[in-house]
């Protein structure tokens, strides 16, 4: 794959796990080994939607993104736009083969433990990219802020 550009989409390759055996002949086996032909390929964009809602689904992550992404989230809930970006932001993977890299940068809700949340935010996004048969290979958490009450 070639070198990573955040200005457009990854792709991602995913060979087959079984090789394929094409049948002799038509009929069941036709069926049967249809599963196990082709490559399967993931955007970049599906991948960092896993991760995000992932992130998001740990306790004491009050919300996603840095100082701007938040800036220019709530400029967009002002004019109407609020599903705008929500998706993703706050998460970026690079993808090499079956390999990722994620990066989650988060707000933190006063009163966590950072070590704990961030350590949680860890393996729920590695159990749930994983799901979908890749690699990760590290997860990075930069906590940005710290959410007052």
């Amino acid at each position: 794959m070639s070198d990573f550009h955040p200005d457009r989409t990854q792709e991602m390759f995913l060979p087959a796990v079984v090789p394929a055996d094409p049948p002799r002949h038509g009929g069941a086996e036709v069926i049967e080994v249809a599963a196990y032909r082709g490559d399967t390929k993931f955007e970049r964009e599906v991948i960092e939607k896993v991760a995000a809602a992932a992130a998001r689904s740990v306790p004491g992550v009050a919300e996603l993104g840095g100082d701007v992404a938040r800036f220019f989230n709530a400029v967009l809930d002002r004019v109407g736009l609020d599903k705008v970006g929500d998706a993703t932001r706050g998460v970026s993977a690079r993808v090499d083969g079956i390999d990722v890299e994620i990066t989650v940068v988060l707000v933190i809700a006063a009163g966590e433990i950072e070590s704990e949340v961030t350590a949680a935010v860890r393996t729920r996004v590695i159990e749930a990219v994983e799901r979908y048969g890749l690699h990760v290979s590290g997860v990075d958490v930069r906590v940005d802020d710290i959410l007052l009450h």
